[in-house]
């Protein structure tokens, strides 16, 4: 298992120096439009995905948005995908009023904001996630 946590984090350094970029049609259409059901949700992390973030970053402030992730969002909630943001700062009751005050400059709606993970979850957009193959604890690593 450390093994494999060490292949990832060497591919994940490569990958790093890569430039991305995202295809609506393809990610927003084929990946997420077969999963709207009621009732199911795509958590969205805050800090370091959907807005930059750093060790030097102020715990009063949340940093600017990420251009693509934040463009990506909006897509799928304009797609009738119900978004939350799901971050550890949900846990402090003070951090609520300031995440909707930057999800409104940022022209997102007022999102749910939480920090628990239920059955509903479908997705998660996260920048410290490495997936892992249902109930088989095998780590995926895409090519």
């Amino acid at each position: 298992m450390l093994n494999s946590i060490k292949k990832y984090l060497k591919r994940a350094k490569k990958e790093s120096s890569k430039g991305y970029s995202i295809n609506f049609e393809e990610n927003v259409s084929s990946v997420f439009e077969h999963k709207k059901q009621p009732g199911l949700w795509t958590g969205v992390d805050l800090d370091g995905t959907l807005a930059y973030y750093d060790k030097k970053s102020p715990y009063d402030e949340v940093g600017e948005p990420i251009p693509d992730m934040l463009t990506l969002v909006k897509e799928l909630i304009n797609n009738g995908i119900r978004i939350k943001i799901f971050t550890a700062r949900a846990q402090d009751p003070e951090q609520k009023p300031i995440i909707r005050k930057w999800l409104k400059a940022n022209d997102l709606p007022e999102l749910e904001i939480t920090n628990i993970k239920d059955y509903n979850m479908q997705w998660l957009l996260d920048d410290r996630c490495i997936q892992v193959e249902r109930n088989t604890g095998r780590l995926i690593f895409k090519e």
